[in-house]
């Protein structure tokens, strides 16, 4: 400890950019970096510094500025206590202020000249987005739940299909930016909030004008051109997470680049769940003082891919903990095991056996959200009420365990009665008393079974060849337990249904299996979570609370999933602003129809101080025919219950094999 500095904190500090746009910094740094100067760490995001990113800012950027870096956390344009307006997602304009804010840094006198970038989701995208721009002060970047091809790895498209995310996230972001600035720190809040308010877009409208890998998803992709990137990348993941096929990715193709695959959420490693967590934060501090202060740790010997490895375990819903071990390696994908998909339903057996299936659109309840981040029973269930509407081949009880590590491939032999369809494919693990685990799945459009950039319909009755790559995972299925293979027409609510039922018929294929050699041991032992940080203090207004339920209409026949997240309402006890948000999500789809599927949303968003509270009110809706998906979206905004601005639209836009 008695290497600790003491520092000081900025609430506001203000970096102007090139067009006179000024974006608002909340500082942490050694009191002493004058004298003494040290390297700088940015997070650029739009979530906002005063109260949407506190909680953890709180116990992660005090942290490492004691250990000699400069924090520096920055609202993006046109969110938070900056200028500016948003127009879209990692925009040419977000990452051109990036570069300028390391720019900035990197020539203050109280920095070494050497700059990092760190994030998650958001901010682990525009870092290494970024670092392919190679700005020459950026030498490092740490990337957590991040991805390297924005159309296929996205909450927008996952092997060639539509998710429902586009939706929940461009409603999450249509509330999240409608908030105004804080009053306390700018005179022309009520302007700039009202400025804001008219030019938000609803995001949902653009991204389903691209529905094909072209040059709007190339760009910020950085699969693209990865001998861009120099700096040195730490990538970091989870496997309850829906990001986590960037980690191998970026380990495969970035020089010196290192990944970690844990079995968290959507969350930093050290307040992650399932269990068990790591000491993220001394794991950041090794990177950073090996790229930005040149200390010989031996950081880059480090084995280029480290994964926990779950141990076989029942199906639950919520992320409490998860039995297993690390394992390190180079590699980041194990050797193929060929399963055949053999006659009779058996996985590994002899011979083939033409199958049909056609699952009812409500298929998919056993799934996951996309994305889970610890709010309740976010993660798979039992899968045999999936399976029982699927098509499923099912091996022998293995004669030994099998150490999984990697991305399973699926090739299927089919054909379909429609020109557009969707299969989804679930590698299982079944228990012997029958119950199932989802170990790992892959979805794909079969109008995209031959690439992305341009859709080819199916010719109905016509047997293609397709491969399904399935998301990585490692898991280590026990000796006499058997694994199984099951393919689905429907996944809802994950995916939004195709445009018609279709039958597929499945005449013959194999899974692809990738083993490593068993692990025995723990190969890797990462630091304990250090306690020694000071939560964010607040004063609790209203607790949070979470909903997660399924309702079936007996007169309809409609099935409505209800997802409910009331994050609670506090009073920060420093500066004394208050905030607080609810969501709200409902999924309703017939079992029948695949053109009754809606998606509706609701979000609250409060702000304010004791005499004054703003307050959002965002609602949007989307549905879809065989030629058109349909949005609409409205904007509330009230200052002390007086609606004091209000917007709506609507749109229809072509379906382009969706």
């Amino acid at each position: 400890m008695a290497d600790l500095r003491e520092i000081e904190e900025i609430p506001d500090l203000g970096i102007v950019m090139p067009d006179g746009v000024r974006l608002s910094c909340r500082v942490w740094r050694p009191v002493d970096c004058a004298d003494d100067p040290v390297p700088a760490i940015v997070e650029h995001l739009p979530y906002r510094k005063r109260d949407g990113t506190a909680a953890r800012d709180e116990i992660t950027h005090p942290w490492m500025a004691r250990r000699g870096y400069a924090c520096v956390r920055v609202d993006m344009r046109g969110n938070g206590d900056s200028d500016g307006l948003m127009e879209d997602e990692y925009t040419p304009q977000e990452l051109a202020d990036a570069v300028s804010v390391i720019e900035w840094l990197a020539a203050q006198p109280w920095c070494n000249g050497r700059v990092g970038m760190m994030g998650i989701s958001w901010g682990g995208f525009n870092g290494v987005q970024v670092a392919q721009l190679a700005p020459e002060p950026l030498k490092a970047v740490i990337s957590l739940c991040s991805t390297v091809d924005r159309f296929n790895d996205d909450i927008h498209y996952k092997g060639g299909c539509l998710l429902n995310e586009n939706l929940a996230w461009s409603s999450t972001m249509w509330a999240y930016s409608s908030r105004p600035p804080d009053p306390a720190l700018r005179a022309d809040w009520r302007e700039t909030w009202l400025k804001r308010l008219e030019a938000e877009p609803f995001l949902l409208s653009t991204w389903l004008r691209h529905q094909r890998r072209d040059d709007y998803w190339k760009h910020g992709s950085i699969c693209e051109d990865y001998s861009a990137l120099k700096a040195k990348v730490l990538a970091i993941s989870g496997w309850a997470d829906g990001y986590k096929n960037a980690v191998p990715a970026m380990v495969e193709n970035l020089p010196g680049a290192k990944g970690i695959n844990g079995p968290w959420v959507h969350l930093y490693p050290h307040i992650a769940r399932p269990e068990p967590r790591i000491g993220f934060l001394q794991v950041a501090k090794r990177w950073w003082d090996r790229w930005l202060k040149d200390v010989e740790n031996g950081a880059e010997d480090d084995p280029a891919y480290r994964a926990y490895l779950i141990e076989g375990h029942r199906p639950h819903r919520v992320a409490t903990e998860r039995p297993g071990l690390w394992i390190a390696d180079a590699a980041t994908q194990g050797v193929p095991e060929r399963f055949a998909l053999g006659a009779g339903g058996i996985l590994g057996g002899d011979g083939e056996e033409a199958v049909s299936v056609a699952s009812p659109q409500t298929c998919g309840m056993g799934g996951s959200e996309y994305y889970a981040i610890g709010r309740g029973p976010e993660l798979s269930g039992d899968q045999r009420g999936d399976d029982a509407v699927s098509a499923v081949w099912v091996s022998a009880p293995l004669d030994e365990s099998r150490d999984i590590l990697g991305a399973p491939v699926v090739r299927l032999r089919l054909s379909a009665d429609t020109a557009q369809g969707q299969i989804v494919v679930r590698l299982n693990h079944v228990h012997p008393d029958g119950v199932r685990t989802r170990i790992t799945y892959g979805v794909l459009n079969l109008t995209h079974r031959n690439g992305h950039a341009a859709p080819e319909p199916m010719v109905p009755g016509e047997a293609v060849e397709v491969e399904v790559v399935l998301d990585h995972i490692a898991y280590r299925v026990p000796e006499g337990h058997r694994i199984a293979v099951a393919v689905s027409t429907a996944y809802w609510p994950l995916l939004w249904p195709a445009s018609e039922a279709a039958c597929v018929t499945i005449a013959g294929g194999a899974l692809d299996l990738p083993v490593r050699a068993r692990a025995d041991a723990e190969e890797w032992d990462f630091p304990p979570v250090d306690e020694d940080v000071t939560p964010w203090q607040v004063e609790e207004l209203r607790a949070p609370e979470n909903i997660r339920r399924v309702e079936e209409d007996l007169s309809s026949g409609l099935v409505t999933v209800i997802i409910e997240d009331d994050f609670g309402k506090q009073r920060d006890l420093g500066h004394g602003l208050i905030s607080g948000g609810i969501s709200r999500e409902r999924w309703v789809i017939h079992p029948d129809d695949p053109l009754s599927a809606r998606g509706i949303t609701h979000w609250t968003e409060e702000t304010g101080r004791d005499d004054m509270m703003l307050r959002t009110e965002t609602f949007a809706e989307m549905w879809s025919d065989r030629k058109e998906f349909h949005v609409t979206a409205r904007l509330e905004a009230y200052e002390n219950d007086t609606l004091v601005y209000q917007k709506e639209m609507t749109d229809s836009i072509p379906r382009d094999g969706m």
